[in-house]
């Protein structure tokens, strides 16, 4: 015998009221499903060594979530080429569950010579947009394929107070095409707050003039609401953050920050630095945007460009085939 299930929401509207449908019920079945599935979340971090990115994301997401390296000499400390590294974490609060994937970059600008350092990285985005397409393609796929696609890429920028250097300008231009990326200012408790505001502000000069569309991008704000909500947003960019694993005891609360002889710098507290904003884009009312815009746009593109190349390239095959009777017995790969 079946246990009886409890009415849908709204549903006691029914026997009353006959003018009513219940449309509206569809968003807690729609929040059922997204409870039961879970959700997802893949983020880059990019950034030279010792900008704190680790302790960052761990500060984010009040757990140990990003891989910390463990180095013994000078040659393990700075590896030879940029190492792509992923770890992923399972989430819950409040019953909702999460899969995190933060993918690490080591190496990334800490040689004297940075030249292509983006492409290793450009490579490793693009590779999860094609494991996605081949997956996507199958005859046979899954039901629910799994999604490493890079949802958001962390740009941390050391807090030197001037300008963007080349590398970053370098990076960002070529990045922002296929990926979305969120810059922020690592260590922003080294520069006073005059410094910071006038370091943002040419940081934001920066970009307009390299025509680089960091998150959240002009062009897919969807209605006025959006632009509004989404301006105040790209005021703030770069995020100017401060990082922390250590509490301390502030006017009798355990508080998030980093202990200095002046006082002790709050994580949390938006008069000291911008973690908070950063946190809520990232998670507490842009995580989805994030999401949508990387399938819609981001994969969109590379799988609308893949499938040409691919058209293109059987064409080829068919016309040779039965043009050039020689090279009959050639793949598509050899023609």
């Amino acid at each position: 015998m079946s246990t009886p299930q409890p009415p849908a929401k709204g549903a006691s509207h029914a026997a009353g009221d006959f003018s009513y449908v219940g449309i509206d019920a569809i968003l807690e079945q729609m929040r059922r499903k997204a409870m039961k599935q879970g959700f997802e979340l893949n983020i880059m971090i990019v950034g030279q060594s010792g900008l704190g990115k680790s302790t960052l994301m761990n500060t984010l997401f009040k757990s140990k979530v990003s891989r910390k390296s463990v180095v013994s000499t000078p040659e393990e400390r700075i590896p030879k080429t940029i190492e792509i590294k992923s770890i992923s974490h399972d989430i819950e609060e409040k019953g909702v569950r999460m899969k995190l994937t933060v993918i690490d970059t080591p190496g990334f600008g800490d040689h004297i010579n940075n030249e292509n350092c983006w492409q290793p990285i450009m490579k490793f985005i693009n590779d999860q947009y094609e494991q996605y397409l081949q997956e996507e393609i199958n005859i046979n796929r899954k039901k629910r394929i799994p999604d490493s696609r890079v949802h958001c890429c962390m740009y941390f920028i050391p807090p030197t107070g001037h300008c963007l250097r080349p590398l970053d300008v370098e990076f960002m231009s070529r990045l922002s095409k296929v990926v979305n990326i969120v810059p922020v200012i690592a260590k922003a408790d080294t520069l006073t707050l005059e410094e910071r505001d006038f370091f943002k502000q040419t940081i934001r000069e920066g970009l307009r003039a390299n025509g680089i569309d960091v998150y959240p991008q002009e062009e897919f704000d969807e209605d006025s609401d959006d632009r509004m909500i989404n301006d105040k947003i790209r005021e703030m960019i770069p995020f100017a953050v401060v990082g922390s694993n250590q509490e301390y005891q502030v006017n009798g609360k355990r508080l998030l920050g980093r202990k200095t002889k002046w006082g002790t710098i709050e994580v949390e507290n938006i008069a000291h630095c911008e973690f908070a904003h950063l946190r809520d884009l990232l998670i507490r009312t842009h995580m989805q945007n994030i999401k949508d815009i990387t399938s819609s746009i981001h994969y969109e593109v590379y799988r609308v460009r893949r499938l040409n190349e691919t058209g293109a390239q059987f064409f080829v095959y068919f016309w040779t085939h039965l043009h050039c009777p020689e090279k009959q017995q050639c793949s598509v790969e050899q023609l």
